[in-house]
């Protein structure tokens, strides 16, 4: 028995030094992150904890050292090895096609007294009450809208325009020769390519009758079915700035979001055209001109998982990414997707998107069945609604979102509990919560971007 308390004590000194140096590089990481209640508390805990290890080392405490030493063991258990894996949390695929003229950004673009209108309305009655609480405010970046800052504002807008101008390139001019490039030698250098543009991470998806829209609901071609020969997308991310987005609600979440729907589109364009020029049929699918739901498409090209929030949810980002998407006739090598339980289990544990929703759109229930398939659904009429009354696309969400962290080892490290433990995964909410604050408060500006709602003439 004297040679395990001895191993207790000398496990304590070990432990004491891994502890203060690790709480250490936490304050670290999270003063250099501009997250000033969680450094202090870490800090706080850095000169707190790591003496109660050192102390029973140093005057040979062995029957504390040993209660000690067995807590690190159930630690260590809770930490690195698998256990409480929880599987069918949602279903895989919807049992019907998204018409896009119901989703709140084709509503939006309804105006009244417009053909349009009045047979979308007529068909949907139900809807009109809850789209006019949304027209009764004053609009996404408008003057007038809770958020308003001049430049932040406009410089999102200018963004948006610049999207606009690549509706036209979507699609194009065929080659007529076409390539006999294998598909593992173009699905490789599409992939790396890819990241070389700017996308974070990519994947391929064989499409599926549900990762189309049924309908069109916006632009010339509102109301068309939607006939598509493709059969392979090529989905990925594009990182959004974490200083911008922990602002949000504030101006400059629009003004990022903007920037990375730019992104996006950018990167798919080139990809889209360079598939024309190989010989295959291919098209950029990009904000405001989608035949594709691009979180299904990306979802399945094994790139996250959907959570709570209704957003892709990605292992190291989280929901902080923007996605694009290209389809093709070519038949591209597909990525297996795995479903990570985890992470839609620490879903259904953390719930903290829905405690910030400034609207109260975002579900506390389990996933529900809604048109036969078990899903989160958010309410999406409430949630447009604030983006209108707010002037930015909210994204209180996913600025508070445990994943939406950095992507560095204090995050990834803790991630890697969160994947292999439902236990740990109980314990992740109450850290986050303890270090962050389980509301915590938006970030300030960025100190480029003036606080004044106009700008100095």
């Amino acid at each position: 028995m004297n040679q395990v308390y001895q191993i207790s004590l000398i496990a304590c000194l070990i432990f004491a030094i891994l502890l203060f140096t690790g709480l250490a590089y936490s304050s670290i990481i999270f003063y250099k992150e501009k997250e000033q209640r969680a450094a202090f508390r870490s800090l706080l805990l850095c000169l707190l904890l790591p003496p109660v290890y050192f102390i029973s080392w140093y005057y040979n405490w062995q029957i504390v050292a040993f209660v000690l030493t067995l807590d690190l063991l159930f630690t260590g258990i809770l930490f690195f090895i698998p256990f409480g894996k929880k599987e069918n949390i949602t279903d895989e695929a919807p049992k019907n096609q998204i018409d896009e003229r119901d989703i709140m950004f084709a509503r939006n673009e309804l105006k009244e007294n417009t053909k349009r209108y009045e047979e979308y309305y007529s068909k949907n009655p139900d809807k009109l009450a809850p789209d006019n609480k949304f027209r009764e405010e004053p609009g996404l970046t408008a003057e007038k809208s809770i958020f308003y800052n001049e430049l932040a504002c406009k410089a999102a807008n200018a963004s948006f325009f610049t999207v606009e101008q690549f509706h036209k390139a979507v699609d194009g001019k065929i080659n007529p020769i076409q390539s006999n490039v294998s598909k593992t030698d173009l699905s490789k250098f599409l992939k790396n390519w890819s990241k070389k543009l700017g996308a974070l991470n990519v994947g391929i998806a064989e499409l599926q009758n549900y990762h189309f829209y049924s309908h069109k609901g916006r632009g010339e071609e509102y109301g068309n079915p939607i006939e598509s020969k493709h059969t392979y997308a090529l989905a990925f991310t594009v990182e959004m700035n974490q200083e911008m987005v922990a602002s949000a609600p504030q101006s400059p979440i629009v003004m990022e979001s903007a920037q990375q729907y730019l992104e996006a589109g950018r990167i798919a364009i080139q990809l889209a055209q360079f598939l024309r020029s190989l010989g295959f049929s291919a098209r950029a699918h990009i904000d405001g001109n989608y035949q594709v739901v691009c979180p299904l498409v990306a979802r399945d090209a094994g790139l996250g998982e959907i959570g709570r929030m209704g957003l892709l949810m990605t292992p190291n980002e989280g929901p902080r990414v923007r996605l694009g998407v290209v389809t093709t006739e070519f038949e591209l090598e597909a990525d297996k997707r795995h479903k990570d339980h985890s992470m839609l289990d620490f879903c259904v544990k953390c719930k903290k998107c829905a405690d910030v929703c400034p609207s109260k759109s975002i579900s506390f229930d389990e996933p529900k069945t809604v048109n036969g398939v078990k899903r989160w659904q958010i309410n999406s009429e409430s949630c447009f609604t604030y983006w209108c009354k707010a002037g930015t696309d909210c994204g209180r969400c996913m600025a508070c979102c445990p994943y939406s962290h950095p992507d560095n080892f204090l995050h990834n490290f803790i991630r890697f509990g969160i994947k292999n433990s439902s236990l740990f995964r109980i314990l992740a909410v109450h850290l986050d919560d303890f270090f962050y604050g389980r509301k915590p408060k938006s970030a300030n500006l960025p100190n480029w971007i003036p606080e004044n709602k106009k700008a100095q003439k």
